[in-house]
């Protein structure tokens, strides 16, 4: 018996208006009245979670959210931290130095200053009003070397990105959690911090085996999670390399996927 979904947001939980489906609602409601924990596990900061974490009421003492692509495990209610691996200032740094040698727009997440970046850029704007966080203006080379960060993203636009990650030095890879979560966003994390290690550890406080866990996502920053979990699932708007790697696939965003999975493997199983 599966115990424990985590649900990627967007591309997967999310429909493209960004809402939860009626039946999306009414699947993870009945799972939750089976005893099954759900939790949203996103590349977000809990701000922009915040909203949808309340409307799914997963906001008591004992619900989890998995934030910043696994880099922060935390309780809903209180905050509490389960597990962090965070980046460092240094580390922001020497990725934003790259950036500008590569020509394409660089912003982070700091642990006191929230969404920081050297220049305001049209996907820093984008993430601003998606996670309804305001953007501080920080030269990176200024940060304290030991600052915490969460993660630092590299932004751009597709072509422009693209052909910036195929000039990424290998040993960046060894030295950091690399994913692409959209198009436009290539994200670095601390080595151990993915979505994987996230629900790896959120499954290990609640006493659940990776058996037990289903892990739903459409992209590269759900990769981690969908390898560690009992059943991986893609989305049918999932990219090739997800649909490669999940054990399922189920329907689109748009079309009550994450529902049918939860209707299929939870409530008639």
């Amino acid at each position: 018996m599966y115990k424990l979904i985590a649900l990627d947001m967007d591309g997967t939980l999310l429909d493209h208006q960004g809402q939860i489906s009626p039946r999306t609602h009414a699947a993870i409601r009945a799972a939750r009245a089976k005893g099954v924990t759900v939790v949203l596990a996103s590349g977000r900061p809990l701000e922009g979670m915040t909203r949808y974490l309340a409307e799914l009421d997963l906001i008591s003492r004992d619900d989890y959210v998995i934030c910043y692509n696994g880099a922060l495990v935390q309780q809903v209610a209180d905050q509490r931290i389960i597990r962090s691996q965070l980046l460092t200032g240094a580390d922001a740094s020497a990725l934003a130095r790259l950036a500008d040698e590569l020509v394409v727009n660089v912003h982070g997440f700091s642990v006191t200053q929230g969404l920081i970046s050297p220049r305001i850029s049209p996907y820093t704007e984008h993430e601003s009003r998606l996670i309804g966080m305001p953007i501080k203006l920080v030269d990176f080379a200024t940060l304290a070397a030991d600052e915490q960060i969460l993660k630092v993203m590299m932004i751009d636009e597709p072509s422009t990105l693209s052909r910036a990650i195929s000039l990424l030095p290998a040993e960046l890879y060894q030295r950091y959690t690399v994913v692409q979560s959209a198009p436009f966003f290539l994200e670095f994390m601390n080595k151990q911090s993915n979505k994987g290690t996230g629900v790896a550890a959120l499954a290990e406080h609640l006493g659940i085996c990776a058996a037990q866990v289903i892990a739903v996502g459409d992209a590269g920053n759900d990769r981690h999670m969908i390898e560690y979990a009992g059943l991986g699932v893609a989305m049918g708007n999932a990219t090739d390399e997800i649909k490669a790697l999940a054990q399922h696939i189920t329907a689109r965003n748009d079309e009550d996927g994450v529902a049918q999975v939860i209707e299929q493997f939870v409530l008639n199983a």
